[in-house]
């Protein structure tokens, strides 16, 4: 290299010095592109650099560089008391129910029946969340939403995650079965499931926990949960995909709520209360569906 030349930018991207050079050859200023090991640097004719130097200054006062936004961190928390209360759960109604405790049918006292609810049973939307057909769809949603809840329950706490996965899906279950025709039936935790895993969607996205830069970043939570959803969610002909479906949309919507909350997640004292609250329902639903249930016909 000539000693006339002098170096009047370095970077160790490319493309910073391509820029650059754009700029010097629009003015007209003679340059190269000099690469080495570390990177690359910009260099002139003596004659030309401080021209150049000006040129270049001005272009990075016109385009100053894209600082990205810092991620907003969640102290992730302890999500084991949720799912062990979650399985605890759905286990001792599984097995209340498979022996008829109290003389009483389980089944029929406490799943989703669209004529029962519209009138009046709300209950049902709760009890029929902890309701299974047998031990593979037991099984299957203690896996899943074990899964979903481990998720839920580092972002929100188990006691919010789990009172807010309650709720959603049991808002779930009565906008399913607002939408379907009145004789509609089901049972199981898969809509409490969904709606986990929108619950952690919908929170990522509206907190802003991955990098909101680039647009595949933004709709990152919202593509990944509904894909979950789409390969999950989407049995054989038994599968109830409207509950699914409205169980997603329902936690995802009580997710972003949650983040307006996000200070108070990190207190014990609010995670017990939550919890307590989430069982306190449980409880006060089956109760009622028990103490409002009929006898079955005599044939």
């Amino acid at each position: 290299m000539n000693e006339d030349w002098r170096v009047v930018f370095e970077s160790r991207n490319r493309a910073a010095c391509t820029d650059r050079a754009l700029v010097l050859e629009s003015a007209r200023i003679p340059h190269q592109i000099v690469d080495d090991l570390t990177g690359c640097a910009l260099v002139v004719p003596a004659e030309f650099s401080n021209t150049a130097v000006q040129e270049l200054r001005l272009y990075d006062d016109e385009n100053p560089p894209i600082i990205p936004k810092p991620r907003r961190v969640v102290p992730q928390q302890n999500p084991l008391p949720g799912i062990f209360s979650y399985i605890i759960g759905v286990c001792l109604v599984a097995w209340l129910a498979g022996n008829a405790a109290f003389d009483e049918n389980w089944l029929q006292a406490g799943r989703v029946d669209g004529v029962l609810i519209r009138g009046g049973e709300w209950w049902r939307l709760v009890t029929a969340l902890t309701l299974h057909s047998g031990p593979s769809h037991l099984v299957g949603n203690i896996v899943f939403g074990s899964v979903f809840g481990l998720f839920a329950g580092r972002l929100l706490g188990s006691g919010v995650a789990w009172f807010a996965i309650v709720v959603t899906a049991a808002i779930g279950n009565l906008l399913n079965t607002m939408l379907l025709e009145s004789a509609h039936r089901s049972i199981g935790a898969s809509t409490a499931v969904f709606a986990a895993l929108g619950l952690v969607a919908g929170f990522v996205w509206r907190a802003k926990l991955m990098s909101q830069e680039r647009w595949p970043y933004r709709l990152g939570p919202i593509v990944g949960g509904l894909a979950l959803l789409m390969y999950t969610g989407t049995g054989d002909a038994n599968t109830d995909v409207g509950a699914h479906l409205m169980g997603f949309v329902s936690g995802f919507a009580g997710g972003m709520l949650l983040v307006r909350f996000i200070d108070a997640l990190s207190s014990i004292r609010v995670q017990i209360s939550f919890g307590v609250a989430a069982i306190a329902l449980l409880v006060a639903a089956w109760v009622a569906g028990l103490t409002n249930s009929q006898p079955p016909p005599i044939m």
